[in-house]
C-alpha cells in the first residue's frame, strides 16, 4: 500500500479540493499519512495570493523531497496555474498539475509511476465554462463542513492574480450542493460553511434566474443542519432585498465577512473595487439594523501603491467609525502579473509595517470591546475541540468561546453564561454536567 501525504496552502477552497484528492486516493486503496511522515507521494496544493504564498509553495515543494528523496512530488493548485515555467525549473518536482487536473490526480500519478517521466498538465482555466465536480467529497473541520459552491472570479481587482489562476465564474449545480449537504446532515455535522472564490457571483452563469439567496433558502430547509455560515462576501451583494430575504432564514449565522480592503475612495478606485466608502457604510447600517447581534469582520490592505499619509488617515478614521469586530490586515505585496504591480508610487516596507501595526492595534481594541459586551450574558456555542484544558467553539456570530468540562463537548450545542472576556475569546462558566 503506497503512502500519500498532502500539504495545503491558502484558502478553504484549496482545503476542500485537497480533501477531494485525498478521497480519490483512498478509494484506490492508498494510505493517507501526515505531511511530516515519510510518504511515497507528496502532493502540495499551492497558493498564489501573494509573493509570500509563492515562496512558501516553493519551499514546501523542496522540503517534502528531503523527507523521502525517492518520493514523487506533485505540485498542484493556483501557483501552478500562473507560474508553470518557474515550477518546471525546480528539480524536486515530478508532476505539475493545474486546478482542473485535480480531478484526475490518481490516474496521472499512476501513469507517472508506470512511465517514470516528468509531466506538466495544465488546462487554460480562462476558457473553462463549466464547474468541475471533484467527486463525492466534503472538507470537514471538526464539527463543521466546508461546501464549495462555485469557482472563478470576474472582478479583476488590480492587486489580485486569482482570476488568472481560477478563471471565470462557474457555479455548481444547486442539486449537487443540496445533495452533498444532506449527506453531511446525516453524518451528524451541524454547521456548513458556504465557500468559493467569489460566492456573491453564484448563479450568474446559469441560464435560469437563480442566485446565492435562492440556494441559501434551499439549504435552510435541510433537516439536521443547525447553522449556515457564509464565507467572504463581496459587499455589493448585500442589497436591501438580499438582506431582507436572508433575515428570514433562521439558520444563517449572524457573522458576515465583508471584504473592504480600504477606507479611502481614491485607493478603492485604484484597486478596482466597485463601491465607495459611503455605499459600504450604508450596507453596514442595514445589517446592524436587521441583526442586533451581528458581527462584521473584514480584510484591509495597507501600503497599496499611491497610498499617501492622507489616504491612510482616511482609512483609519473610516475603520474607527465602522468599528469592525476584527480586521485581517495585509501589507500590500507586489504581485507579478497584476495591474497594481505596474502602478507608480510603490510604498516603502517600513511604512507598510507602521500602518499595519496601527490597524492591528485598532482591531484588537475593537475585538476586546465587543467581547466585553457579553460578560454576564448567555450565549449559544457549538463546541469543536478540546485544547489546553478547555473546550473551544464558536457562538452563532462567530465569537470564540472557551469552557471547562468534565465530559466531552465536541459537536455539542450548549448555552452558557460568559464570565470573562479577552481580546481573542470569551470564557464561559464551567460545564460540570
Amino acid at each position: 500500500m503506497k503512502k500519500v501525504a498532502f500539504i495545503t496552502l491558502g484558502c478553504k477552497v484549496n482545503q476542500y479540493e485537497t480533501n477531494a484528492m485525498a478521497q480519490a486516493f483512498l478509494q484506490k486503496k492508498y494510505e493517507i499519512v501526515e505531511a511530516t511522515q515519510k510518504a511515497d507521494i507528496y502532493i502540495v496544493n499551492t497558493c498564489t495570493v501573494t509573493n509570500m504564498s509563492d515562496r512558501k509553495s516553493r519551499q514546501m515543494l523542496r522540503k517534502v523531497k528531503e523527507l523521502n528523496p525517492k518520493s514523487i512530488v506533485v505540485a498542484s493548485g493556483c501557483y501552478v496555474q500562473v507560474a508553470k515555467e518557474e515550477l518546471e525549473k525546480i528539480e524536486e518536482i515530478d508532476l505539475i498539475l493545474g486546478n482542473n487536473e485535480k480531478k484526475e490526480i490518481v490516474e496521472t500519478v499512476e501513469k507517472y509511476i508506470e512511465e517514470n517521466k516528468k509531466q506538466t498538465k495544465i488546462e487554460d482555466v480562462m476558457h473553462q465554462k463549466e464547474y468541475v465536480e471533484l467527486g463525492e467529497v466534503t472538507y470537514t473541520e471538526k464539527t463543521r463542513a466546508v461546501i464549495k459552491i462555485q469557482d472563478g472570479c470576474d472582478r479583476f481587482c488590480t492587486y489580485c492574480i486569482i482570476p488568472y489562476a481560477r478563471g471565470r465564474v462557474r457555479s455548481r449545480k444547486p442539486e449537487n450542493v443540496i445533495e452533498e449537504i444532506k449527506k453531511i446532515a446525516k453524518a451528524g455535522i451541524k454547521e456548513v460553511v458556504i465557500t468559493g472564490i467569489h460566492i456573491a457571483s453564484y448563479g450568474k452563469d446559469f441560464e435560469q434566474d437563480y442566485a446565492l439567496i435562492d440556494l441559501l433558502e434551499q439549504i435552510n430547509k435541510i433537516e439536521g443542519i443547525q447553522r449556515i455560515r457564509l464565507g467572504s462576501i463581496e459587499p455589493l451583494l448585500m442589497t436591501k432585498e438580499f438582506i431582507s430575504r436572508l433575515s428570514k432564514l433562521e439558520k444563517i449565522c449572524h457573522h458576515f465577512h465583508l471584504s473592504l480592503q480600504s477606507g479611502c475612495n481614491e485607493t478603492l478606485k485604484r484597486m478596482n473595487r466597485r463601491y465607495t466608502c459611503e455605499e459600504f457604510e450604508e450596507i453596514v447600517k442595514i445589517l446592524r439594523n436587521q441583526y442586533e447581534d451581528v458581527i462584521l469582520t473584514t480584510d484591509i490592505i495597507v501600503g497599496f501603491p499611491g497610498e499617501s499619509e492622507e489616504e491612510f488617515e482616511q482609512t483609519y478614521q473610516f475603520l474607527e467609525k465602522i468599528r469592525f469586530y476584527k480586521m485581517h490586515i495585509f501589507k500590500y505585496s507586489e504581485r507579478k502579473g497584476t495591474k497594481a504591480a505596474q502602478l507608480p508610487q510603490q510604498i516603502d516596507g517600513k511604512i507598510k509595517e507602521q500602518r499595519s501595526q496601527k490597524l492591528i492595534q485598532l482591531s484588537n481594541e475593537n475585538q476586546e470591546f465587543y467581547n466585553k459586551k457579553y460578560i454576564d450574558k448567555e450565549v449559544e456555542v457549538l463546541f469543536e475541540e478540546e485544547k489546553n484544558g478547555y473546550y473551544q467553539g464558536h457562538t452563532r456570530n462567530y465569537i470564540l468561546a472557551l469552557m471547562k468540562s468534565k465530559k466531552s463537548l465536541e459537536n455539542e450545542v450548549i448555552k452558557a453564561k460568559c464570565k470573562e472576556a479577552k481580546i481573542e475569546h470569551i470564557l464561559l462558566e464551567n460545564h460540570n454536567a
